[in-house]
């Protein structure tokens, strides 16, 4: 006897056959390209958007500003005239220029002797090499707010206080953290066969490390040298409270003088702040591919 078929009982019953299970598409390359895509749109607006809003702030009256800030009738440049008269130009970017120089070439040579001796230098103790790196480490959290009061009372002892050097050597310390972290991920992805080779040529430790592995950090460098250039440009902290003298004054500190003791000029701070950014965005759209390899550079294991 054949089996009754399973059709015909269901339907005897008044049942209809379950529909059969289609697998899900998965969603095409081209949508999450397009996601991707305008998420990445959004976020670029995001991080553009108050730079523009700077930039038509500083040609508003600054009676503007705070009553009818998106008024396109009463543009005006006056607020760039003001901040050229007002600031001194000269004096604030040679003094910034001076400062960051020093700064980063001495911050810079450091981080790379700390990341050569990390990364090459055979410890005794592990614990030692751990403990060295941890310590760079741990100062990237440590917030600068911190450290003001004691840099302030190490430069009254030192005699350096509302000199170039009141600044230059807290530049020095807070940048070597950041740039050891990054040269040492470069260094770890450093093939050790090109230094092998050296040293079997002959060479010493001193001309392996300035003219057999320096030059081959130069993404990491220029990401570095960027990176550190626009810390001092932008940092103000610092400025304000270990600068006393006109003559030292820094791009930051001169923005700073459109704000008074009862008033605030809206509009010369943001044409400031406009001549300010301007110069700093140049150096990053210039340098940008450097910066974005210098970044990504041992980030991903072969």
């Amino acid at each position: 006897m054949s089996a009754p078929s399973t059709h015909g009982t269901a339907r005897d019953a008044g049942l209809e056959p379950a529909p059969p299970v289609r697998a899900r598409r998965r969603p095409s390359g081209r949508r999450i390209g397009l996601v991707l895509g305008v998420v990445a749109y959004l976020v670029t607006f995001l991080i553009v958007l108050p730079l523009l809003w700077i930039v038509l702030l500083s040609f508003q009256p600054s009676a503007n500003i705070l009553g009818n800030p998106f008024a396109f009738d009463d543009l005006t440049i006056d607020n760039y005239v003001n901040a050229i008269v007002r600031l001194p130009l000269l004096r604030m970017y040679g003094n910034t220029i001076f400062i960051a120089v020093v700064s980063v070439t001495v911050g810079t040579a450091i981080s790379f002797m700390s990341a050569f001796a990390l990364t090459r230098m055979v410890f005794r103790r592990r614990r030692a090499q751990s403990s060295v790196r941890l310590y760079f480490l741990a100062g990237l959290a440590v917030p600068v707010y911190i450290l003001l009061f004691p840099v302030y009372r190490l430069d009254l002892a030192l005699g350096i206080f509302g000199t170039y050097w009141a600044l230059i050597l807290p530049y020095i310390a807070v940048t070597i953290p950041f740039n050891t972290l990054l040269m040492t991920g470069f260094l770890r992805e450093f093939p050790t066969e090109i230094e092998e080779a050296a040293i079997i040529d002959g060479v010493g430790l001193w001309k392996l490390c300035w003219t057999v592995v320096l030059p081959l950090m130069r993404p990491v460098i220029a990401t570095i040298l960027i990176f550190n250039v626009v810390y001092v440009f932008n940092e103000f902290p610092f400025a304000s409270i270990l600068i006393n003298s006109p003559d030292l004054v820094t791009v930051s500190l001169a923005v700073s003088r459109f704000q008074g003791q009862y008033t605030v000029d809206y509009g010369g701070m943001m044409a400031a702040a406009t001549l300010v950014l301007v110069p700093q965005l140049i150096i990053y759209a210039l340098f940008q591919r450097q910066v974005i390899a210098g970044m990504t550079v041992g980030a991903v294991k072969g």
